[in-house]
């Protein structure tokens, strides 16, 4: 039976976690909120660590669902996205543009603003397709981790990974088309 250490195991997926929420939020601090608050639940849980396989899965399906609840009760207070949009959206546009893609400044701002388009789109997204998207091509989890972490099936995750995919495509090359 493996020993887990909350120091080792699950400390470590702190970014990883904050990632997930703030996909899921579009708000850093309620992200941060949500990571607190999954530490904590998780922590309160640890008599039940050694019957769970997969720490990652268990912490991120416990952040999942907190992140879920949170924005279904923002969504109850009526709380609007505009409000709750903070200055993260270009620092991570930013983190992801390829710098070598060019040396040339233009084609640098091309690629920045092709990112962040991208970055918007996967935001109006339904949320499950948004999740496995994010955790798939921006995280790197396997089909099996997504699946355990969202509790459905890998088919599941290929589906919604598929149409995610395919709804950015169309709409990444209708704005390319036309400028919309």
């Amino acid at each position: 039976m493996k020993q887990t250490s909350f120091r080792t195991d699950v400390l470590p997926l702190k970014n990883e976690l904050f990632r997930v929420a703030l996909r899921i939020t579009l708000n850093r601090a309620d992200a941060e909120d949500v990571v607190q608050e999954t530490m904590l639940r998780v922590w309160n849980r640890r008599e039940e660590w050694q019957q769970i396989e997969s720490m990652e899965a268990f912490c991120l399906t416990i952040c999942r669902n907190l992140a879920l609840d949170k924005m279904k009760r923002a969504d109850s207070q009526n709380a609007s996205l505009d409000e709750q949009e903070g200055g993260s959206q270009h620092s991570m546009a930013t983190e992801i543009a390829d710098h070598s893609y060019a040396a040339n400044p233009e084609e640098q701002a091309v690629q920045r603003d092709r990112v962040a388009l991208v970055r918007k789109l996967m935001e109006q997204l339904p949320e499950k397709q948004r999740t496995c998207m994010q955790l798939r091509d921006v995280e790197g989890k396997s089909y099996k981790e997504i699946a355990a972490a969202m509790g459905i099936t890998e088919e599941q995750v290929k589906v919604n990974i598929f149409r995610a995919r395919q709804a950015i495509k169309k709409k990444f090359n209708l704005h390319e088309q036309y400028g919309l």
